[in-house]
């Protein structure tokens, strides 16, 4: 289900005369806080009014290909080359990183705080059979569980691989009460407050770098869409007052994200 954040300024004078943007972003995104401090500064600065339509990137890339979002904020660049490449998003520009870990019960039956890498990790989990909660909805997240899953050589399955169909804070949630594994970002993670017995137990691994790009509609294939406010979005973004909040976002002083907006050619 998608699930639609507008953040209300009826305290900024400029909102009175504010243009709306529809806006897809993960719930990695959304579930990290930092919404909440970027949008309230996007409508002083801009009066854009920006829209949240929360999803996975699999959603948040077919609502770009069907019009219906004005620009994308997803993490999975294979698929978003190919939505660009398709004619749907008409450049793509990095933002801000973090990276995923893998977190699992304080016990670590799997031992996979002690692997090497994150595919080694993985295959401790389906070597001893552990209980791990997959996403299951093509999310960025998602994407890079699979792709971990071909770095273990190993085929998930049976019922100790949970598929949840669901958003990040889902997934961890179901983690918690399972008292089981799963593949989280690390701003997620940092901002959950349902951890039970769980902890950050494998992380470190390049192969797990996290980038956010941000993909205006492609107006050509879609007249109707505000591709000036997303012009406009995209220059406040990689611009030095995001930065700042970007990189001063932290919770009990860890930085979430690390911004490193590209240059245009």
């Amino acid at each position: 289900m998608i699930r639609l954040f507008t953040c209300v300024l009826a305290l900024v004078a400029s909102a009175t005369h504010a243009e709306t943007l529809r806006l897809a972003v993960t719930t990695s995104f959304h579930n990290a806080g930092l919404a909440e401090i970027l949008l309230p500064a996007i409508a002083e600065d801009t009066a854009i009014e920006v829209q949240l339509l929360v999803v996975g990137t699999g959603q948040a890339l077919r609502l770009g290909e069907a019009g219906d979002v004005d620009a994308i904020l997803v993490h999975a660049r294979t698929s978003e080359e190919a939505f660009i490449a398709a004619g749907h998003g008409t450049h793509r520009r990095e933002i801000m990183y973090n990276d995923f870990v893998l977190i699992g019960p304080r016990a670590d039956p799997a031992a996979i705080a002690l692997a090497p890498t994150a595919g080694d990790a993985l295959a401790r989990i389906a070597r001893t059979e552990s209980i791990f909660v997959s996403r299951g909805d093509d999310s960025g997240t998602h994407q890079m569980e699979r792709a971990l899953w071909e770095r273990a050589q190993s085929a998930p399955g049976g019922d100790w691989y949970r598929s949840v169909g669901a958003g990040m804070g889902a997934a961890l949630n179901t983690a918690a009460a399972m008292d089981a594994y799963v593949l989280s970002d690390r701003a997620s993670w940092l901002n959950f407050g349902n951890k039970a017995g769980l902890e950050l137990l494998f992380s470190g691994d390049p192969v797990l770098f996290n980038q956010y790009a941000y993909i205006p509609v492609n107006p050509a294939r879609h007249p109707h869409v505000k591709h000036e406010l997303a012009q406009q979005l995209e220059q406040w973004l990689t611009g030095a007052d995001a930065a700042q909040l970007i990189n001063g976002y932290t919770i009990n002083g860890t930085p979430l994200f690390t911004f490193n907006a590209q240059t245009r050619d």
